[in-house]
């Protein structure tokens, strides 16, 4: 799978007690255009993950490359995720990182067993698109867009 590129997301939601929450996710793709589906994978062993089978609010933001170092702490098991200002509340209160090149305002449509991860079906409510560049994952780490295609694999 490590020559599969795919592009990296920011999952997050809010518990009932109102805590953030979310994790970093390649495991992303487009599941349905009527019903707007997608979806996301999330290993049942993550300490976020009771916060996405009792939450039907999320939110996922397809990252730039400007946010390796926040996709970082997101994909680091313990860290401290919110400990910076960059998230603001919606008004679901879910965490949404504004300068996101694409934002997807989701709410539960299924969860599904996929062994030792849970598969997330997200119903799209609202999207917002920057002009901006996303980051991608290939071959075990984060490149730019750019990057990738200027490759040594490149014609």
């Amino acid at each position: 799978m490590a020559a599969f590129p795919s592009g990296v997301t920011i999952m997050t939601t809010a518990d009932r007690s109102g805590r953030p929450w979310g994790f970093t996710a390649s495991s992303f793709c487009s599941l349905s255009l009527d019903p707007p589906l997608v979806l996301v994978c999330l290993a049942k062993t993550a300490r976020c993950h009771p916060a996405f089978r009792q939450s039907d609010d999320w939110t996922i933001q397809i990252v730039a490359p400007r946010h390796l170092a926040l996709v970082t702490r997101f994909a680091t098991s313990g860290a401290d995720k919110f400990t910076g200002n960059e998230f603001v509340p919606d008004e679901r209160g879910v965490p949404v990182l504004p300068d996101a090149p694409v934002t997807l305002a989701c709410s539960a449509h299924a969860r599904y067993d996929g062994g030792d991860h849970s598969i997330l079906v997200a119903r799209v409510h609202d999207v917002t698109l920057l002009d901006d560049q996303p980051l991608l994952y290939f071959r075990r780490s984060f490149q730019p867009l750019a990057e990738l295609s200027a490759g040594p694999h490149a014609p």
